[in-house]
């Protein structure tokens, strides 16, 4: 078999090269079709640190569509109205988000868009098959300024209360006010030197790579999901009391450096404390596993 063809078992389905090729031709003119609100969401996740998590996105979802390529043979390639239907719905709401000025239906609208164009080609099924693929695909969408202030606030006093609780047991004096830490009369603002949101945001996509790329059972999912804003907390914890001293005892450029080299450094982290919550379920004798060779993961 020449070592471009593809595997037997797709092919049966409908699968071959040239479906293949008109489905990737489809997204790049839906992408050339909206190209302003991709230039704009590629320029925001690059300059905005709010919404640097962008950049992981297609990460993520080209990592669970690798994890679950088994299921495309089990996926007949046919054309369906589904498709076409989701490439309506997205160019609905990149129109009426450009007229309108809402820029979150503006984004939107042009992930639907080119998602609709692959669906066109590639069926329903894919879409069921490999469901968290697309679904993660929503956090290409940068999260409007009220929300994000209504859950970051919240989280960065949460983080801040724990910080100094863990500081001052590691024998560490240091003060609260609000979301706000003093060490050696210097103040910190959480917000400043660790947004809990933006930690939320990336971890809770490190979750979702590590729930549906691993074979577990559904409640195993739901756990390990429903607890990614307290590893992000945690995460947050545990760069936060270097950054704190550091900040405290250190010029103001060194601690900065520690900051945004951390911040890359807790995406592992998380993935092993993520691990280690499945090491406790199984210490425990809890099945959470859910083998299968049919499906991949």
């Amino acid at each position: 078999m020449p070592a471009w063809s593809l595997p037997r078992n797709w092919t049966r389905q409908g699968w071959t090269a040239g479906r293949l090729l008109a489905g990737l031709i489809l997204m790049v003119l839906a992408v050339l079709a909206t190209a302003d609100a991709w230039s704009d969401l590629v320029t925001i996740g690059l300059r905005d640190e709010e919404a640097s998590h962008i950049i992981l996105v297609p990460i993520v979802a080209a990592w669970l569509v690798w994890v679950r390529r088994e299921r495309l043979r089990h996926c007949p390639s046919r054309g369906h109205l589904f498709g076409p239907f989701v490439c309506a719905v997205g160019w609905f709401l990149y129109s009426f988000g450009d007229l309108h000025l809402i820029q979150a239906f503006w984004h939107a609208g042009a992930v639907i868009v080119v998602m609709g164009c692959f669906l066109s080609v590639a069926g329903t099924e894919v879409f069921f098959r490999f469901f968290p693929a697309f679904a993660v695909l929503a956090f290409l969408v940068p999260v409007p300024g009220m929300i994000r202030q209504e859950v970051a606030i919240p989280l960065q006093t949460a983080t801040a209360d724990v910080t100094q609780k863990v500081m001052e047991v590691i024998g560490i004096a240091v003060e609260r006010t609000g979301s706000a830490l003093v060490i050696n009369g210097k103040k910190i603002l959480i917000a400043e030197a660790c947004n809990g949101l933006r930690m939320v945001t990336a971890l809770f996509l490190v979750s979702i790579a590590f729930a549906y790329g691993t074979p577990l059972r559904w409640y195993a999912r739901f756990l390990i999901v429903a607890l990614s804003p307290v590893s992000a907390i945690l995460c947050n914890v545990i760069r936060l009391v270097p950054t704190v001293w550091l900040y405290g005892n250190y010029p103001d450029h060194v601690a900065k450096t520690f900051h945004d080299l951390s911040g890359w450094i807790m995406l592992p982290v998380s993935f092993l404390i993520l691990m280690g919550v499945i090491r406790a379920l199984r210490w425990a004798l809890v099945p959470v596993h859910r083998y299968t060779l049919a499906y991949g993961a």
